[in-house]
């Protein structure tokens, strides 16, 4: 059902925690599984340098939060902009289309984060 680097970054979730010197913090929500992302990420010099988050939810949601966070971390915010749903599905060998909502939410993650940041 699942990849194995989906059950890999269930097992051993990247960057899973909590930050206190934050630059930003975002909690996002999918109204329809009930699925909770919280992230911490820290900006310098235009880039992320570090980044946690918290997922209560299903398995794609914690495999996608973190392979998320692990591609956030040493890139500038514009380019994270450009990331997508589909490129996260594709980081993790694919999802079933009943999981797609965990790459949305990671994504939706992200972008509030970057409005927060860049705004």
């Amino acid at each position: 059902m699942y990849s194995e680097k989906v059950f890999d970054h269930f097992h051993h979730p990247r960057n899973l925690g909590a930050m206190a010197d934050a630059t930003a913090v975002i909690e996002v929500t999918n109204p329809v599984c009930g699925d909770l992302l919280k992230m911490w990420v820290l900006v310098r010099d235009g880039g992320v340098s570090d980044v946690k988050f918290k997922v209560e939810g299903c398995i794609p949601a914690v495999a996608c939060a973190s392979w998320l966070t692990e591609t956030m971390i040493g890139k500038p915010l514009a380019e994270l902009r450009c990331l997508t749903a589909e490129q996260i599905e594709l980081g993790l060998g694919g999802l079933p289309s009943a999981s797609r909502h965990a790459s949305a939410l990671a994504v939706a993650g992200l972008k509030r984060a970057l409005e927060e940041l860049l705004c």
